[in-house]
């Protein structure tokens, strides 16, 4: 079975072809980054109008790479939600008319399934169950999973995502969007022992996480340490709250996920979404992996954002399952992962 997936959720407009027996044939990227950075984040607008101008052009792209004409394709899978609804409906409506032209399914995919089985794009042989930590700029969330469609959720973030957190810290310290990738390249130059973040919710029982006030104690650190330090130093004093904020989210993630290692039984653990491209988290995510004798599992990186091959495998998976949908379409910016049918 060959797929094309398509994914428009917010600001990246992904392709992919996959093949259940060949793998991953092509896929192309287009992010808008340059778009939005000036904004300082995301113009759902903006980002719309963008897919509409990219996707079939990508498309092509990909189909050409991968040597595949329109009578090869079986499929198509298209991010379906949640995201921004403009956006998402860019993607659903090019998606539902080529498949509706070539006369093959289309199949609505979960961009948070699509991500917590991105891992196993490059490594099929992950086996169920394991848990998963989707962390991105829009969720943050630990998952059993027992298979596909079949996830409980066991935690998630009460206010920002750990990803937004870093765009809004970023933002403070005068850093370019996404915050990141800004903040984890300022961090490298920090001196990690001027300050302590605190690490939230860590010192209670659950599953449950909480990054907002970790946001608004990086701004009160700056407003605080601002008055006493020279214009000189404040580049440095940007950094040394870089570092504290970017161990502050690691050691919490980290944390979080031994409670559900331990909670679940599960010896493998996921990561997946753009967080888990964090070098210091994967550091810390291994070096608990291995106290507890667990494995720890990653998209590479380029696959930690959002991307089409994590689409059309997500969609493969579906419909090898004997998921398939009519001719009418919809998308849900709101879709919490507990609604998704098992196989």
């Amino acid at each position: 079975m060959r797929v094309l997936g398509i994914e428009t959720s917010c600001d990246e407009t992904g392709v992919a072809l996959y093949d259940d027996s060949d793998g991953l044939l092509a896929h192309a990227l287009h992010s808008q980054i340059d778009l939005h950075k000036v904004y300082g984040g995301v113009v759902p607008e903006l980002a719309s109008r963008d897919h509409v101008r990219r996707l079939l052009p990508l498309i092509r792209q990909v189909m050409r790479e991968a040597a595949t004409q329109a009578g090869q394709v079986d499929a198509i899978a298209y991010t379906a939600g949640p995201g921004l609804a403009g956006a998402l409906l860019s993607g659903a409506a090019v998606a539902r008319s080529l498949a509706w032209t070539w006369g093959i399914p289309a199949l609505g995919v979960h961009h948070m399934e699509g991500h917590l089985l991105a891992p196993l794009l490059d490594d099929p042989d992950i086996a169920f169950p394991f848990v998963a930590l989707l962390v991105s700029g829009g969720h943050t969330q630990l998952v059993d999973v027992r298979g596909v469609g079949q996830y409980e959720l066991l935690g998630e973030s009460l206010d920002d995502a750990a990803g937004e957190a870093f765009d809004k810290t970023a933002k403070l310290l005068g850093l370019d969007y996404p915050g990141g990738p800004a903040i984890a390249r300022l961090a490298g130059h920090g001196d990690p022992g001027r300050f302590r973040f605190p690490r939230p919710m860590t010192d209670r029982p659950g599953l449950d996480f909480s990054f907002s006030g970790l946001k608004t104690f990086a701004l009160n650190t700056w407003n605080d340490s601002e008055k006493t330090t020279p214009v000189a130093g404040r580049e440095q004093l940007k950094a040394d709250i870089a570092v504290a904020f970017e161990d502050a989210v690691a050691d919490t993630l980290t944390l979080k996920c031994r409670r559900a290692l331990i909670q679940t039984g599960r010896d493998t653990l996921i990561l997946a979404g753009g967080v888990s491209a964090n070098r210091k988290l994967r550091e810390r995510i291994d070096a608990m992996c291995a106290q507890l004798a667990a494995r720890a599992c990653y998209p590479r990186a380029e696959f930690c954002t959002d991307n089409g091959a994590m689409i059309a495998y997500a969609g493969i998976q579906r419909l090898r399952a004997g998921q398939h949908e009519t001719l009418a379409f919809e998308v849900f910016p709101r879709w919490p992962m507990s609604e998704l049918p098992a196989p």
